[in-house]
């Protein structure tokens, strides 16, 4: 049998072939078949999900309830170190220093990235922004959000904050944080589906062992990671409550 391994789109493409050096050592240490598969956007990967084709992804925290709750997946483990956060930025040379400066009928840039998105739009809302009164302009990724900037076409973008920080310097130098946020809860997950239940507690080991060899150590580094740390089902179910709490504030995400 094989198994379909996934990630969430909001991957950094600089990690494309890492994830594929993963599904390699992933198949060699459960001794099974998986096939990775990369969707395009997020709402095919939402189809492979309600088809139950997914056996194990790299989720980011919009997913889990969908996961979690509806499909029965358990999260393994989490990078370590690491969490979920966006920003508000403006091009360098505009006269917009923080999100302040935003005014109603401003173009906002964002990506098809649910959670980001979500994150984005509560930092809008000391500036009295909100879905009602600015004009939203959808880019396929956060390199085409910078684009916008840099040519003047949008006010400001919301960027997934890790995805803004692999930006190449002389993008980043264009370009002027106006705000970040500090969430500190919200993060991506390794999840597993019940027809993986078998090699759940195998996988866990092996995951959380990986910064401790070598050529394990270098697939985490083609991935960004630093290591692995493990994800309770209390502390899943936290991020998926909070998740729900700011799905239905005032501040929607585009995939609500």
């Amino acid at each position: 049998m094989t198994y379909l391994f996934t990630v969430s789109p909001d991957f950094s493409p600089d990690h494309l072939s890492g994830w594929f050096i993963f599904n390699t050592w992933l198949q060699r240490v459960l001794e099974t078949r998986f096939h990775l598969e990369l969707f395009d956007d997020f709402q095919a990967l939402h189809r492979a999900i309600a088809d139950d084709r997914v056996d194990l992804i790299y989720s980011n925290p919009h997913d889990a309830a969908t996961l979690v709750r509806e499909k029965g997946f358990t999260a393994l483990v989490k990078p370590r170190g690491a969490s979920d956060e966006a920003l508000i930025a403006s091009f360098s040379g505009s006269e917009f220093n923080r999100v302040e400066d935003l005014s109603p009928g401003a173009k906002i840039a964002t990506a098809d990235d649910p959670t980001v998105h979500l994150i984005g739009m509560m930092l809008l809302e000391p500036a009295g922004l909100s879905k009602d009164n600015i004009q939203l302009i959808e880019c396929g990724n956060y390199v085409q959000v910078a684009k916008k900037l840099l040519k003047g076409e949008c006010d400001a973008g919301i960027f997934f904050a890790s995805a803004f920080d692999e930006l190449s310097r002389p993008i980043q130098d264009q370009l002027r944080v106006l705000v970040r946020s500090d969430i500190q809860v919200l993060h991506h997950s390794l999840m597993a589906s019940p027809r993986l239940e078998q090699y759940w507690e195998t996988l866990q080991e092996a995951l959380l062992a990986m910064d401790g060899k070598p050529k394990s150590q270098e697939i985490l580094q083609s991935l960004g990671f630093a290591g692995w740390e493990p994800v309770d089902r209390e502390e899943t179910e936290f991020m998926i409550d909070l998740m729900d709490t700011l799905t239905y504030s005032p501040a929607e995400s585009l995939d609500s």
